[in-house]
């Protein structure tokens, strides 16, 4: 008899692809057994030295790099299954419900789960090293050309699925079911088409 599915879902939790994604795989989990690991992605990583996107250093209390920086200090104290509990509570917020600035949300998920003291982590460096290693642990085997979110599923890795909205039901496991067996393919590269409209959160 076979075990649960691994997988590794890398996200930066200001992503709102990777909020939809990981609201997907705890549908798909209600009916599969899956080993499911969330991780952190850097959009700020990711973006360094990219044409077209401002430095996060001019971003101030918006920059992406505070988020994943007070999410690798969770880790850091309390083991990466924190981060089930860090993404929920900030995409939640800042997703589902729409709360602004990035700051007040950060603020309110860390008296949430009870780490106000993690707050100064937010502008502090010394984690940088940890991010960019986790970082690359997710892209590096998708390369350079993707973004937010990637999935690791029993070792085949591949960017996406970016998903309008959170399918429900047997509709969210046949896609589960899609983008592993496409993903899997060594032939497979790339399936995409333009978006009709912004994520919703419904």
């Amino acid at each position: 008899m076979s075990g649960p599915t691994r997988v590794d879902l890398y996200v930066d939790p200001v992503c709102p692809f990777a909020w939809l994604a990981f609201r997907w795989l705890l549908e798909v989990e209600r009916a599969r057994e899956l080993d499911l690991h969330v991780r952190l992605m850097s959009l700020a990583v990711l973006n360094e030295g990219r044409e077209g996107h401002t430095p996060e250093a001019e971003k101030g209390l918006d920059s992406a790099w505070r988020p994943v920086r007070v999410g690798t200090a969770l880790v850091e104290r309390r083991g990466e299954p924190v981060l089930r509990d860090y993404v929920w509570e900030f995409g939640h917020r800042f997703h589902d419900r729409g709360e602004r600035g990035r700051d007040d949300v950060l603020r309110a998920v860390l008296a949430e789960l009870d780490a106000d003291d993690l707050y100064p982590a937010a502008d502090s460096g010394g984690l940088d090293e940890i991010v960019r290693r986790v970082h690359h642990e997710g892209m590096d085997p998708v390369g350079d050309e993707v973004g937010t979110p990637v999935l690791h599923v029993e070792g085949t890795a591949f960017f996406g699925p970016v998903l309008g909205a959170c399918p429900r039901g047997q509709e969210a496991l046949d896609m589960f079911d899609g983008a592993v067996l496409l993903a899997r393919n060594p032939l497979f590269y790339e399936l995409k088409r333009s978006r009709s409209g912004g994520p919703n959160f419904d």
